[in-house]
């Protein structure tokens, strides 16, 4: 299975933020949408940094006074990218070596969506109930 699939299944809805904004404006928008994670996105959604929860609590422990930052005072800048036409197994190997959660998923430089390890668990899990489902069927067939 690639990701273009599971994007597919999901839909290519993307939540974004400028790196010039402030944390207290990302912390809005990751409440307001129930979501772990905003792509940080320069120009024509090209993706420059990723802002995950995790990043937020840590800058949370060391600066109290941290919500009037910058996004891109604490943002990841070193992000993995995914492409459409990359395995999911693939993916969740890299993802799961890197300690990290959200994937960007680009075309030309370009962001097109963003998957995170709970959509590509379940999108295993529902290929293997249709696997299964199909080897029963043929297994009463017979």
């Amino acid at each position: 299975m690639k990701l273009e699939s599971v994007l597919a299944s999901k839909g290519p809805k993307v939540f974004t933020i400028g790196p010039d904004l402030l944390l207290s404006d990302a912390v809005a928008i990751l409440a307001k949408h129930n979501i772990g994670a905003l792509v940080v996105v320069e120009g024509a959604a090209r993706p420059i940094g990723i802002l995950s929860e995790r990043d937020l609590v840590r800058e949370a422990s060391r600066d109290p006074q941290f919500l009037t930052r910058s996004v891109s005072a604490i943002m990841t800048r070193e992000i993995t990218c995914g492409s459409p036409g990359d395995d999911v197994e693939a993916v969740l190997q890299t993802m799961t070596t890197g300690h990290f959660r959200h994937l960007p998923v680009t075309e030309g430089g370009a962001l097109i969506g963003v998957v995170s390890i709970g959509d590509l668990v379940k999108a295993q899990l529902n290929q293997y109930k249709g696997d299964l489902d199909t080897l029963q069927t043929q297994l009463m067939a017979t």
